[in-house]
């Protein structure tokens, strides 16, 4: 683990030398905090946010002044990673100024570093402005989330000739208009895997098997606080939700008790 700063020439280099890239969201100082210590390369302030801070059944409600709130606390944290501001629903899709302009509030407002929207070939315009202005983009296909009401549902992208077809067409046209690295979501390892070989920046699986250039996950799915649902591609490598309720239900019998605060922890 280096302790060196995370940078795009760095991400873009770890592909050409084939080293494996790490993302995971975080959304706050304390958890950004802990991402950053263990060595993370990159955190993406996910508009998951929606779903595991705000409640939300989706990501379509979270707005554009909701990331930049937490990617202020997240880059408050940050020593090392890269910080990466995800771009909500309908905070680029209006038009090319709309684009520009809320790309320029996650790097000002938010301390973003770079951002990141969903979707092919039809956002080109859009990510060429916002390149041409100095704000690296990383791209975002396969299972798009903002897009779940045409989809009809979380469902793997690509399984068809068609589908897969257009898919790596759009990682070609997303590197022709400057983005730094591509998000591959929910889709065939083949799929996956053509991409990957095509395109000389690097792609970020999830749920597009162990050929990605790196992998994210989301903080809470990897640590077992989010139980809501649990996708095939998330491995669970903690099960803190569970140690953190024993440890209130703890908290709360010696309360009930008297047991706590005992002279240790008082003031004499």
């Amino acid at each position: 683990m280096s302790g060196d700063k995370v940078t795009i020439p760095k991400v873009i280099s770890m592909k050409e030398k084939g080293e494996k890239i790490s993302m995971i969201t975080a959304y706050d100082f304390t958890g950004a905090k802990i991402v950053d210590e263990a060595g993370i390369d990159i955190i993406l302030v996910g508009d998951s946010l929606g779903m595991v801070m705000q409640g939300r059944s989706s990501t379509l409600p979270v707005t554009i002044d909701d990331v930049i709130y937490h990617t202020r606390m997240v880059k408050n944290g940050t020593k090392r990673a890269l910080v990466v501001g995800d771009m909500p629903f309908m905070s680029y899709q209006v038009s090319v100024e709309e684009a520009v302009k809320n790309a320029g509030r996650l790097i000002q407002e938010g301390g973003a570093e770079a951002v990141k929207l969903e979707g092919g070939r039809e956002f080109v315009d859009r990510i060429k402005a916002i390149v041409s202005c100095g704000i690296p983009v990383m791209g975002h296909l396969g299972l798009t989330p903002q897009s779940i009401n045409i989809f009809g549902g979380y469902r793997v992208r690509g399984r068809k000739q068609e589908e897969a077809k257009r898919i790596i067409e759009d990682a070609k046209y997303l590197q022709e208009a400057g983005v730094f690295s591509i998000v591959l979501e929910a889709m065939p390892l083949s799929v996956a895997k053509e991409i990957t070989e095509s395109v000389s920046i690097p792609t970020i699986g999830i749920g597009a098997s162990k050929l990605c250039d790196g992998q994210v996950l989301v903080f809470h799915d990897l640590l077992g606080l989010f139980e809501e649902f649990k996708p095939k591609f998330v491995k669970r490598y903690a099960h803190l939700k569970q140690d953190a309720v024993r440890a209130v239900r703890q908290y709360i019998d010696e309360v009930k008790k008297g047991i706590f605060p005992d002279e240790e922890h008082s003031y004499l």
